[in-house]
């Protein structure tokens, strides 16, 4: 080899050392390849899924408020109804009450006029035998009966008393007074006469009863 050559090599050699390596693939997948992580995620990282179509929350909501509403409405519909029909009632028993003291006053007048007028006879008897001359006795005897007659018909009798044992609901014990002779309660003497109207005890007996020695 000549000088002139072994000169020239080492920069051939320099020349050929200094050129450009060639470009390396890089590996499928790697984080510089976009597609690749597509690929391998299967979807692309850019695109946010959009939710799934569903119902409005206020949709919901307005929808039970419109149902609480109409419910509401019929609630205070039946309240008026309910207090409507209470305002008839109270009235109508107002009505009948009223009726009823009306009719009670006119059947208590009716009576008592006809009680007068059965009465007037024996105030008529009672002025005869005040006006008579003599022993009036007989014509009072008769016009107590009269009289007893006319109260009769309306429901008054007279509570029995004498020889009966004592009952609390129509007799009055105003003393009591020992006696062999009868068993105790027994009544022995009347000092007023009791009265019973239609049954009921309107006036107790006051009487005398007897007692154990």
């Amino acid at each position: 080899m000549s000088s002139e050559e072994s000169r020239k090599g080492p920069d051939r050699q320099e020349d050929a050392g200094s050129e450009a390596p060639e470009p390396v693939e890089e590996a499928k997948g790697s984080p510089g390849d976009p597609g690749s992580l597509e690929q391998e995620v299967g979807e692309d990282p850019g695109t946010i899924e959009e939710p799934s179509a569903q119902e409005e929350p206020g949709a919901a909501g307005s929808e039970e408020v419109a149902a609480l509403a109409e419910e509401l409405g019929a609630t205070r519909q039946e309240r008026d109804e309910y207090l409507d029909a209470l305002r008839r009632l109270k009235a109508e028993f107002e009505n009948s009450r009223k009726r009823q003291e009306r009719e009670r006053a006119r059947v208590l007048e009716t009576a008592s006029e006809r009680l007068v007028v059965e009465l007037l006879p024996v105030l008529d008897n009672l002025d005869r035998a005040l006006e008579a001359e003599g022993d009036i006795r007989e014509g009072v005897r008769a016009t107590r009966d009269q009289l007893a007659d006319v109260l009769g018909n309306e429901g008054l009798l007279p509570v029995a008393s004498d020889g009966l044992p004592f009952d609390p609901n129509v007799h009055e014990a105003v003393m009591g007074q020992p006696s062999e002779e009868h068993e105790e309660g027994t009544i022995l003497q009347t000092f007023e006469r009791g009265y019973l109207l239609n049954g009921k005890p309107i006036r107790p007996a006051k009487v005398m009863v007897a007692k154990q020695v």
